[in-house]
Order: structure tokens, then C-alpha cells, then sequence
């Protein structure tokens, strides 16, 4: 199917490629992982006629080869290494780039989902926001380590140690004031514990070393803190810059309005962005918010013509059941891990719903309750997949009365069940207006 396949196995320091047989006298080669290195390994396929390869790679390494050949015309496949096991035998790296340019010959290797490249700026920015706001938690359990060596209550009886209260009493303790009546005042009035209790929370032993460490603590949370502002500025250059999937009245007042190279941070409208980018406002569905959508489109971005069908699109989430049959029985498959981004945003989702009225918060409760919590998240999850893919590739807006059939046959169902009990007990029941 691909007489100009090539396999590569990637790794930290060396690269191992094969080509077809008799495309060279050396089929096999490797090459070390420097820049030039790399262009090396791109011009040795372009001269085998090499159009197409399959890559394995673990981590990063991968990233600045696929870049490479990318640009040079050629199509990579990155693939799944649970996918492409060798045979049971002896394992060399050899061996495993012949194994990806064999099956990678016959199609039998998918390759991994990969947004476009404005999308890959956007996602890298994203997680390292996420690893910078990891960091700042760090730091936050320093201070409260601090704080409890000092025998200080205060981040028990607050609920944020990093709010207004609780960085208004730790600067003041960095100040030298430990006088508790006098930290107890600046307390703000919405707290709800007294300020009895705030004063009692605050006797304590100061000693110099931990007031110290309380203060490198409450450097290195500030000094994060202005790095996840610099990256959500960033952040949202690339948003305002990104290109308009519609070209409607909401999305071009939307550009006018907010995607000026001035704006400042607070001026910063995410849902417009949003509901610009993907043609559709995606927060009508119970469970969204913009947060949670931005995070689904640096993962993801807005096209999704790389799934032709929802069911792919779930399937590519881990979202739906991976059983297969033999002679007739059904076979359980086995349980895939994965640590899909988009899915846990939509698992996320799913676990907001307990308290909803809607009818997808009345799903997920009747799902926990009959099959445990594990289950109704993703069963909740795989349908709030399938709402988001039919709004995102029909533009429609999300309409709460398709599910008003689907509400009255629930009621329905549930008003049965409680004659039913009622009957069993010997009681009947009456409506509450008759």
C-alpha cells in the first residue's frame, strides 16, 4: 500500500531509520539527535524516494524531527507504541524500525491526532501554564509547612491562605507584627469565621527561621504568580490572532471589538474569542464554561475533519467501550490508560452535572445511582462528547427542548416507579392540586 514507507525509532541521543531494501545498500542507519544530525536523516530519505514514515517515539524527543521532515513534504505518522509490539523475540532497535517500515508498508499503523500548528503554539503555552500553576501549589504547601511549625491555625480557619485575608496577615507577619489581635484585623468582612476565631488562630511561637522560610515561600508563589500572567497574556495574543472558523455578524463584531494588538488583559473577552473561533457558543451546554473550552481547544483545536464520525471522535477519547467479538461471543478488551487532556475536560464536565436541573444533570444522577460514580462520569462524558462534536462540525446553537421528549418520558418512568412502591405498600398517591 506504501512502497515509499520508512520507520524511525526515536530516542534520547540516537536515531535508528530503515527504508525499503532496495533503496540503499545500507537499509538501516542511525544518526544522533543533534540539529544537524536531523537534516541529515531528511536529505538520506528524500534520496531513497522516501514520501511517507512512521515514527515511535516517547516524550519529546520526536517533536523537532517531525518539524523537520514536515516541512521537507514528507508525512509523518506518529504512532502509538502499544500499537506497534514487535513479535516475541529478541528486541533491538534495529528490529524495531524495520518492524515500523514493514507494517507502515501494508497500512497497518493509524497515526496520532495532531492539531494544526497554530493550535500545537497555543496547546505547549497551555501546559506549561499548567506545570507553572503546579509549581505556585508547591510553594503554598511551603507556607502552610511554615505556618504550622510556628503552632499558627490561620490556613485552617481561612479557606484560602493566597486570598485577601490570608496575604494581607502573612505580609504582616513577614513585617514583624505578631501581636494576634492586631494580624486578627485585617480580616475581611466576608470571612465568616469571627474574628475571635481569627485571633485565637493566631497565637503562635514565631520563631525567625520559619518566618524566613515563610517568606521565600511567599517570593517564589508571587514571582509564579506574575509568570502565569505573562503566559496568559501570551496566551491570549495567539487567541485574538487565531483565524475565524465563522464568517457571521457574532464573529466579525467579535473581531472588531476585541482584537486589537492594545487591549489589555482585562479587556480580554475569552468567550467571544471562543464562541468566534468555533462558530458556536459552547458555554449553553451545561457542564462548559470558557475555562474548560479553552483547555478542550488548546488540545484539540476547532476542526475536527480528522474524525469523520462521533463515534471516532469517542473512541479517540477512551470515552466509549474497546470490546471486540470472536465466533459469535462478545470479548472484553482490555482496559486502555490514557491521560487524554480533552477527556478528563470532558469527565470534568461530566462530575459538574451533580447539582444541574437540566436534563443531562438528571442523566448523570440516575447513572451514579445505578451504576456507581466511575461509570456515570464517563457514560455522562461519551454524551457530552457527542454534543460537543455535532455542535462544533453543524454550527447549530445548543437547544435544551431537543431533550424535552427524553425529560417527560424520565418523569414518566419515575412517577410509575414511585405508584408502583406506593402500591406494594398499600398506599396510593394523589396529586398535591387535587
Amino acid at each position: 500500500m506504501r512502497p515509499n514507507a520508512g520507520g524511525i525509532d526515536m530516542g534520547a541521543t540516537e536515531i535508528f531509520a530503515a527504508v525499503p531494501a532496495d533503496r540503499d545498500s545500507e537499509s538501516v542507519r542511525s544518526f544522533p539527535s543533534f540539529t544537524q544530525d536531523l537534516h541529515e536523516l531528511a536529505d538520506w530519505l528524500q534520496r531513497c524516494r522516501v514520501d511517507t514514515v512512521a515514527m515511535e517515539s516517547t516524550g519529546v524527543y520526536w517533536i523537532p524531527l517531525f518539524q523537520i521532515l514536515e516541512a521537507r513534504g514528507i508525512e509523518v505518522h506518529l504512532v502509538n507504541a502499544q500499537h506497534v509490539h514487535h513479535v516475541p523475540g529478541r528486541k533491538s532497535d534495529v528490529l524495531d524500525c524495520q518492524w515500523l517500515q514493514y507494517l507502515h508498508s501494508v497500512g497497518l499503523l493509524k497515526a496520532s491526532f495532531r492539531p494544526e500548528h497554530a493550535v500545537c503554539e497555543i496547546r505547549s503555552l497551555m501546559r506549561h501554564r499548567q506545570n507553572l500553576v503546579e509549581m505556585a501549589c508547591v510553594h503554598v504547601q511551603h507556607m502552610h509547612k511554615s505556618l504550622d511549625q510556628m503552632s499558627l491555625q490561620i490556613h485552617h480557619v481561612i479557606s484560602d491562605i493566597t486570598g485577601v485575608t490570608g496575604l494581607a496577615i502573612v505580609d504582616a507577619i513577614i513585617a514583624g507584627i505578631t501581636n494576634p489581635k492586631e494580624l486578627a484585623k485585617l480580616r475581611d468582612h466576608r470571612i465568616k469565621a469571627s474574628i475571635e476565631t481569627v485571633t485565637k488562630s493566631l497565637v503562635g511561637d514565631y520563631r525567625p527561621e520559619h518566618i524566613f522560610t515563610l517568606k521565600q515561600s511567599l517570593t517564589a508563589y508571587r514571582y509564579y504568580q506574575q509568570l502565569i500572567a505573562d503566559c496568559d497574556q501570551e496566551i491570549q495574543q495567539r487567541i485574538q490572532a487565531f483565524d475565524t472558523k465563522d464568517d457571521g455578524p457574532t464573529a466579525a463584531a467579535a473581531l472588531d471589538s476585541s482584537n486589537s494588538t492594545t487591549a489589555t488583559p482585562s479587556s480580554f473577552d475569552l468567550h467571544s474569542h471562543l464562541e468566534r473561533i468555533f462558530g458556536v457558543d459552547l458555554t449553553r451546554i451545561p457542564g462548559f464554561e470558557c475555562l474548560r473550552i479553552q483547555t478542550i481547544f488548546s488540545e484539540l483545536g476547532a476542526d475536527l475533519s480528522k474524525f469523520p464520525t462521533d463515534d471516532g471522535f469517542c473512541s479517540w477519547l477512551n470515552l466509549c467501550p474497546k470490546d471486540g467479538s470472536s465466533a459469535g461471543r462478545r470479548i472484553r478488551g482490555p482496559k486502555v490508560k490514557t491521560k487524554n487532556r480533552v477527556a478528563q475536560a470532558f469527565r470534568l464536565a461530566a462530575q459538574s452535572l451533580h447539582h444541574s436541573q437540566s436534563y443531562l444533570g438528571d442523566y448523570y444522577r440516575s447513572q451514579r445511582a445505578r451504576h456507581g460514580a466511575v461509570k456515570a462520569t464517563k457514560n455522562t462524558a461519551h454524551k457530552l462528547a457527542r454534543i460537543f462534536y455535532h455542535l462544533v462540525t453543524t454550527r447549530q446553537p445548543y437547544d435544551e427542548t431537543v431533550f424535552a421528549k427524553l425529560e417527560a418520558r424520565s418523569h414518566k418512568r419515575r412517577l410509575h416507579k414511585l405508584q408502583s412502591l406506593a402500591k406494594q405498600m398499600g398506599y396510593s398517591l394523589v396529586e398535591a392540586n387535587a
